[in-house]
């Protein structure tokens, strides 16, 4: 789900990288993030494995850092898909109930994660890499990427019917009337929500100075919610704690009511949108 409204940074003048006790607040219900935030597109993840299949020097399973992991359930995607993985997350919570669904996390954030020489085929991040810093999360996925091993960073963006797409935006405009993070209806923007955090990604890994040119992706879907369905899964987003306790009960009696008069549940139209480039050649040099 869009964290993040298109073009904004709602962080008090900082970067969202910069917003530590949000990047580090979803554990506080990881068992409902777990629940409700969506999985990502078979034929994204089925494109990277074949690509960390495809960078390997050995006959072996392709080996993926998961950057960001929260609940794993990117992690558990991709082992799905043959390969084993490792998590890195900032959240002891949310690492903790990765590691109840058997994945192995460390706890860190990325920036900071010692990679102790371990090398991978494909760093992946979903619907994180906009809490790490662009550059030097490029950097750290350098010198964890084997040569031709591939950073894709990918964000699901979702935009609802037209109709309920303005009933959303009403409620929270009567909610929060002043605060430029609900203008627009919360984010509802579709991929342009994300056209900010891809371009930081592309130009972090430019600037890693250890890629090749990166390219964007997209993968159109749909997933029918019920009233209930989408209720839940409105606190898991990052925006959530910025809203008052009442006010995040009348959000909910408002998007619930939008819902119930749309008929109980809708089609919602996603677009999971990713930034990728595979490592060329020597990477930086690994920091003590």
């Amino acid at each position: 789900m869009p964290t993040l409204p298109p073009a904004r940074t709602p962080f008090g003048g900082r970067e969202s990288h910069q917003a530590r006790e949000i990047a580090e607040s979803f554990g506080l219900d990881a068992d409902r993030y777990d629940r409700a935030r969506p999985r990502y597109p078979d034929a994204l993840v089925d494109r990277i494995a074949a690509a960390a299949a495809r960078s390997q020097h050995r006959p072996d399973v392709p080996e993926v850092l998961d950057v960001g992991c929260g609940t794993g359930i990117v992690a558990r995607q991709f082992q799905a898909a043959g390969c084993r993985v490792l998590g890195v997350d900032p959240d002891a919570r949310m690492a903790d109930l990765a590691r109840r669904h058997g994945l192995e996390v460390e706890v860190s954030t990325f920036e900071a994660w010692p990679s102790a020489g371990r090398a991978f085929d494909a760093v992946v991040s979903g619907q994180a890499w906009h809490w790490v810093d662009p550059v030097a999360g490029a950097a750290a996925a350098a010198r964890a990427l084997r040569p031709g091993g591939r950073l894709a960073v990918f964000w699901n963006a979702f935009q609802p019917p037209s109709d309920l797409a303005e009933a959303f935006a009403a409620v929270y405009r009567r909610v929060m009337p002043d605060s430029p993070l609900f203008r627009g209806g919360a984010g509802h923007g579709g991929p342009d929500a994300y056209r900010g955090p891809c371009a930081k990604a592309a130009e972090g890994m430019r600037q890693a100075a250890a890629f090749g040119e990166p390219e964007q992706w997209r993968f159109d879907w749909d997933r029918r919610y019920t009233r209930d369905e989408w209720l839940d899964q409105l606190p898991t987003s990052g925006f959530w704690a910025q809203i008052p306790a009442a006010g995040q009960r009348e959000v909910l009696a408002g998007i619930g009511a939008a819902v119930d008069a749309a008929g109980g549940g809708f089609m919602m139209h996603y677009a999971t949108v990713a930034v990728t480039a595979a490592r060329a050649g020597a990477g930086p040099a690994e920091t003590p």
